[in-house]
């Protein structure tokens, strides 16, 4: 079993180490073709606020640091293989938008390699469960005197590749969301085919 620590009390006083990250870089996969970037309130997610009143939580918005995680995030999030891949109904990868930003550099504390390790200890925060406590991680690096615009960390579901969690108060450095079909993005198919995706018409 896997043990991830809860956030020391003087978390405060240690200066975190940084990434500073391209919103071009980033990558969203959406039911919608417009509100984004969304950021949700539900403390449903690994790095949601967990705070008790919802109009007073943060809210977080995910990506991925490429079109595999995006897609391994989002539609295939709650998918267990079968003969060594997915079947995924057609009309779920038609539905989806890829959502890409053109924004300002954010500054995110950095939660892999060497930087994890000297903080949280573990790579476990990115795959324990339930998420209590990368959610009091979130909380307490949601409010360090370095302001971060939120986090980096490895991907759940593709691990030797990196995720976003961005915290609303950076929600304009993102700046404006342009979208397109998923099923016509350049490098969705290869994306998929790499997942192993068996597109179901019926």
């Amino acid at each position: 079993m896997t043990l991830v620590p809860l956030p020391p009390r003087d978390l405060a006083s240690i200066p975190l180490r940084t990434v500073e990250l391209s919103p071009a870089k980033l990558l969203r996969i959406s039911r919608f073709s417009s509100g984004e970037p969304f950021f949700g309130r539900t403390a449903a997610n690994r790095f949601d606020d967990p705070g008790r009143v919802k109009w007073r939580r943060f809210g977080t918005c995910y990506l991925g640091c490429s079109l595999e995680v995006a897609i391994a995030e989002t539609l295939l999030h709650d998918e267990l293989p079968e003969a060594g891949g997915f079947s995924v109904a057609v009309t779920e990868i038609e539905s989806r938008w890829l959502v890409r930003f053109k924004g300002a550099p954010l500054k995110l504390a950095d939660l892999t390699g060497a930087a994890l390790k000297t903080l949280v200890g573990s790579g476990g925060i990115s795959t324990i469960m339930p998420y209590d406590v990368p959610q009091r991680w979130a909380a307490a690096l949601h409010a360090h005197p370095d302001a971060v615009d939120g986090l980096v960390y490895m991907s759940r579901h593709v691990n030797d590749e990196r995720a976003v969690v961005v915290f609303d108060r950076a929600g304009p450095r993102l700046g404006t969301p342009r979208y397109q079909p998923l099923a016509e993005a350049r490098g969705a198919l290869k994306a998929l085919m790499n997942l192993r995706v068996n597109a179901r018409f019926a």
